[in-house]
């Protein structure tokens, strides 16, 4: 009598405290200054921080990491419906565990997550870009989603708007200030990343401001730095501050314990411009970083902040 065929074994996964440690783990291995902003969060939302960064980081690996070179569009089609079956409460992997329990916790859109993996099918098939309003799009996926994200972990307080002094303004929900610090980070990455993205023949800067500077290329591609890159660098930095400015208007309105460690990643993370003006825009040939002692020293500055502003 032939026996009947065996249910299939249902894949074990780590237990959720084991997840999250995994995203730690993640978390401070591949981005040491946000690390350190999330340790400023309390225990509960630094965790779903974790989880958050670790699927974004995940995802970027899918096009900048090792795998890159064998990741097909089919590949992002297959994560997208991972990405599904995590919404819908079902973890495929180890890592999955903790964003399903984070999901549980706090509820948010799908559409971020969605849209951060159509930036990473741009990467696979565009390497430059002619005009800000493109390299924009590209920012707000693979980032300014990020800031929308987070804010439903960070939690928005609208308790203070009912006092006297904001009856003449309306709730405001900081949506377009945290897609801001999203693209300010990004093209942050970018200026920094100049050089590496070079040589993988990848050009971020929009081809119009190469242009607008008499810049070229090949002189990008070569590491030519000269006053027309200077021009160039000190343009691109004066946008990218824009950017942070408008998102320093919205972190007053998120909860108060979440205050301090935003203004901790964006006082250290636009520091790395600093760094870059005081390299004299080289930034083919080192890479420009805010030193841990430093980013210790810039703390009482965002704690102050959290306070008053």
């Amino acid at each position: 009598m032939q026996l009947p065929d065996s249910p299939p074994r249902l894949k074990t996964l780590v237990s959720v405290d084991e997840s999250y440690e995994l995203c730690r783990q993640l978390t401070e291995k591949y981005a040491k200054t946000f690390y350190l902003a999330t340790l400023l969060m309390s225990k509960v939302k630094r965790k779903h921080i974790w989880a958050i960064y670790a699927w974004c980081r995940r995802t970027d690996e899918l096009v900048d990491g090792p795998v890159a070179a064998i990741t097909t569009p089919e590949t992002l089609d297959r994560w997208e419906q991972q990405l599904k079956s995590v919404f819908s409460g079902q973890p495929e992997d180890n890592f999955d565990v903790a964003l399903v329990d984070t999901l549980h916790s706090c509820p948010m859109d799908i559409q971020p997550y969605l849209d951060m993996i159509e930036g990473q099918r741009m990467d696979l098939y565009r390497s430059r870009y002619q005009t800000f309003e493109e390299l924009y799009l590209y920012c707000y996926r693979v980032a300014g989603t990020v800031g929308l994200m987070s804010t439903a972990v960070m939690g928005v307080d609208t308790s203070n708007q009912t006092a006297p002094w904001y009856k003449s303004k309306p709730p405001h929900n900081p949506t377009e200030e945290a897609i801001s610090l999203g693209i300010a980070s990004q093209m942050t990455n970018i200026l920094r990343d100049v050089g590496e993205d070079a040589r993988r023949g990848r050009i971020y800067i929009p081809l119009e401001d190469l242009a607008k500077f008499n810049y070229t290329e090949q002189d990008l591609i070569q590491g030519v730095i000269d006053e027309r890159w200077r021009s160039l660098m000190y343009f691109q930095i004066a946008r990218t501050r824009q950017f942070y400015a408008k998102a320093e208007r919205g972190i007053s309105y998120l909860s108060a314990d979440a205050r301090l460690p935003v203004w901790a990643a964006l006082i250290h993370y636009s520091g790395i411009l600093k760094v870059i003006e005081r390299s004299d825009y080289d930034v083919f040939n080192q890479r420009a970083y805010v030193p841990k002692i430093q980013k210790l020293r810039t703390l009482p500055v965002a704690w102050l902040r959290a306070q008053v502003l």
